[in-house]
Parts: structure tokens; sequence; C-alpha cells
């Protein structure tokens, strides 16, 4: 058909250069050197600080269920599109970020087969049902957890550290019991696989703003308007000790710089990137304060994810002048 318009074998030509000239895809669209597959390696190089913490916090089992994630993700990936015989996608290493951070969220006691079931949720109901990258209307690896908490919540918030079965340290402030945020910093807490170590994660945020992944948009106003929800709203004034263990606590860094940030499920304008992090703070401060869990970052995550579309219709930026249509009588 797109030769229909042609006349000649000049124009044919023509529209045969133009038609070599133009790629159709998906998003998300990037103006950058940078191929998708090099961004995916950037996060996963990123991630890796507070996956090895994460196994020698937590040990072996941490270790077989990040392994299990990623190589279920990507044969899923895999599978699916030999069966709907798609070109194969796997290269992208998209499917190797979404089994990391599912991992990352993820208890080390959690059962494997728990784990396989969340991983299969995330790449094929989450991901690929919806056309695949850049199709996906939320994140895959937080859609999978969330999935696992609603279907198997007993395991999903069962933490043991160092072979005592207890509470993280948000439920223990929850409960007005004292944490040590200097452990919430450094790690040594119980929690999921990668969230307690906010050094780790920082080291992981560095890398990925050098390599021009991420800018500060997102993760700074998330931060901060969380900040100042908990400073009037947390029901304990100004406290310095309970506002960082609150930033410390709950996967509030993993998500704000690695899952937030995702380039499908995040607004591109610059101002909506600003009033998506805003909003997300304020979510986040509604399920931890008034909400009946003690964290609350994977599902303002989400919820964000879906108000996306109306935040980009609200901010995209308006030209400065019109141009007058001329009617030729």
């Amino acid at each position: 058909m797109a030769l229909a318009c042609c006349q000649g074998n000049r124009e044919r030509k023509r529209c045969l250069i133009v038609s070599d000239l133009y790629n159709v895809s998906s998003s998300s669209h990037v103006r950058d050197k940078d191929t998708s597959a090099k961004i995916m390696l950037y996060v996963v190089i990123a991630l890796l600080p507070a996956s090895i913490f994460g196994v020698i916090n937590f040990g072996i089992r941490a270790l077989l269920l990040i392994l299990v994630c990623v190589a279920v993700c990507v044969a899923s990936e895999w599978a699916f599109e030999k069966l709907i015989h798609k070109k194969s996608t796997i290269n992208d290493f998209s499917a190797v970020v979404t089994g990391l951070l599912l991992a990352l969220n993820l208890p080390h006691t959690l059962p494997i087969w728990q784990a396989v079931l969340g991983s299969i949720f995330a790449i094929v109901i989450v991901k690929m049902l919806f056309g695949g990258l850049g199709q996906n209307f939320m994140n895959p690896a937080l859609g999978a957890r969330c999935f696992l908490l609603v279907s198997f919540a007993g395991t999903m918030t069962s933490f043991t550290y160092d072979g005592v079965t207890g509470a993280t340290p948000l439920a223990l402030i929850r409960n007005g019991e004292p944490v040590d945020t200097m452990k919430m910093f450094l790690g040594t807490t119980a929690g999921t696989i990668g969230e307690t170590s906010v050094v780790a994660i920082l080291i992981g945020a560095i890398i990925l703003i050098l390599f021009g992944v991420i800018d500060l948009r997102i993760p700074a106003s998330y931060i901060l308007s969380f900040a100042v929800f908990i400073l009037i709203f947390g029901g304990h004034g100004f406290d310095m000790n309970y506002l960082t263990a609150q930033l410390c606590g709950g996967g509030l860094m993993l998500g704000a710089f690695f899952m937030a940030t995702d380039y499908v499920t995040s607004p591109i304008t610059p101002t909506g990137k600003i009033v998506f992090g805003i909003l997300l703070g304020i979510l986040t401060g509604l399920f931890r304060v008034f909400g009946a869990n003690a964290e609350g970052v994977s599902f303002a995550i989400i919820l964000g994810n879906l108000l996306v579309p109306i935040i980009e219709k609200f901010t995209i930026p308006r030209a400065f002048g019109q141009k007058k249509e001329v009617r030729h009588e």
C-alpha cells in the first residue's frame, strides 16, 4: 500500500528510501545512542551492589532465589515469543532486570515454587500479554510482587534474620518499638533480599546517574515529598530518628531509584516526572501512616503507573505560538 501512492520509478525509489529511514517501534522512545540492551545492562550492573549484599546478608538461599527468578523470567519470555512465533527479545536484558528486581523484592525464605510463579506472572501476564517491552502499563516486577503479596501473604511477610523470625523495622516502628537506624542504613536487618542496605542501593543509584540512565527528578521529588508528608502526618513531629527510619526502611530507596524511574511506566515530560514523584511520595505516606500495612512503596508505584497517562496529558509542553491557516479564495 505504501507504493500505491507513488507514480513512476523515481517516485517509487523515493518512497523506498523514506521507508528505510523510519523504524516504527513501541516505547520507550529515548533519543540517545544507547540501545535498550545497553541501558538494561547498566541497570543490572547498578543492581549488583544490592544483590551481592543481599547474598552476603541472607546467605546462599538469597542467591538461589535470584538465579531462579532471573532464569524463569528469561525462559518465560523466550517460550512465550516462541509460542506466538514472535522474534525473540531476550537479548535486550529486560527480562533479566525484571527477574533481578523481583528477587530483590522477595524474602529469602520464600518457597522456590512461589518465586517461579511470580516470575511467570511478571513476564507473561504483566509484560508479554500487553505487547512486550514498551507496552506494559505497570512495572512487571512490582506487579508480580503485589500478586504474590495478595496470594501468599503469609510467606511474603515472614522475615528471618540470623536464624530468628521477626518483624521488619517498619513493623516494629508501627508497634511503637525502637529501631537501630544505623543498622537499617547499613542493611543488617530483616527485610527482603535487596531492600535492606541503603548504602548498596545508593551505590547503584550513583552508577545509574553516572551512566545517564536516570535523572533525579523522580527519585528526588519522591523522597522529598514523602519526608514532608511523614513530618506533617507521621504523628512524631520533627523526630529525625523516626524520619530516618522511615526513609531507610521498606524498600523506599530501591523503589525510588530503580522502579519508579522505569522508562516505560513513568512520565516522559520533565514536569510530569516531578508530579509523578510527588504523587508517589504522598501515596507511600498515606499507605504507611493510615493504611493497614507498614509498607506501601509497591502499591504506591503501581497506582502511580496507572495515572501516568493523565499526568502526561496535563504536563505536555505547549508551543510558544500558533500558525494561522491562510485560506485561498
